[in-house]
């Protein structure tokens, strides 16, 4: 297969970056999005110029630190999925596919689609956590929980902190990362001690890191590739109320 890439290019925080394209070819359709990158970047390093800077690691949509936006969606055309697991079969031939890094204020550009996204652990850090000392693995039934809040804990758990929801959200919101976070700790006992100032201090810290307000429209939910749902949101603003109130 063979694709024209629009792919934004920034030498630096500081410098003015714009778009630049590119073509490849004979790619395989089972090719994954960022091994088509691989290929480009090979095609661009033998002709002497400098390869497209892009974050990965896992590959498997597990790490969550591949995150583009692609053809004006974050993480691409397919829902579920992080551009890791994109295929190039997702594309037709001799598409034009344009790529560019999360655009939010809180993830300045680093480089060319590299963003720092270190704002998100800086909010995990204010309150992200438990103090309960579990010390060896404990039997699984050792804590009962309810099969209902178990499941929904672990479906917020599921969150890889990619920041999908914030390139989706059009005020920039990191409201379904901090719910997922918020809502995790709040459904299991273990969480039970920090309840009240987890969730000020890590509101509180995404407000100072500059994103917006929740907007409404489902943008989070529905770019996010592990399906993470808004109704975390209702949760975070009800534990929020709860805290300040009790």
């Amino acid at each position: 297969m063979n694709f024209r890439l629009k792919i934004w290019r920034q030498k630096n925080a500081s410098s003015k970056g714009s778009f630049k394209t590119y073509t490849v070819q004979d790619i395989s359709p089972d090719a994954s999005f960022l091994e088509m990158l691989d290929v480009l970047n090979t095609d661009v390093v033998k002709k002497g110029e400098e390869p497209v800077a892009f974050d990965h690691d896992c590959r498997e949509g597990i790490c969550g630190s591949c995150g583009l936006v692609v053809n004006g969606r974050a993480h691409g055309p397919k829902k579920g999925v992080a551009t890791c697991e994109l295929r190039m079969r997702d594309f037709a031939e001799d598409e034009t596919i344009t790529v560019e890094p999360w655009r939010a204020k809180p993830f300045p550009i680093l480089k060319d689609l590299i963003v720092d996204r270190t704002a998100f652990d800086r909010i995990m850090s204010a309150g992200g956590f438990v103090s309960v000392k579990t010390g060896g693995t404990p039997d699984a039934n050792a804590l009962p929980v309810a099969k209902a809040n178990a499941e929904e804990a672990m479906d917020a758990a599921a969150c890889i902190g990619c920041g999908a929801c914030v390139a989706a959200c059009k005020n920039g919101s990191a409201m379904l990362f901090v719910s997922a976070k918020v809502s995790h700790l709040a459904l299991l006992p273990q969480g039970a001690a920090e309840r009240k100032e987890r969730v000020l201090n890590m509101v509180a810290q995404m407000d100072k890191e500059g994103f917006g307000a929740c907007s409404n429209t489902y943008a989070c939910e529905a770019e996010c590739p592990k399906k993470i749902s808004v109704t975390h949101i209702a949760r975070l603003n009800r534990e929020f109320i709860r805290a300040k109130v009790v």
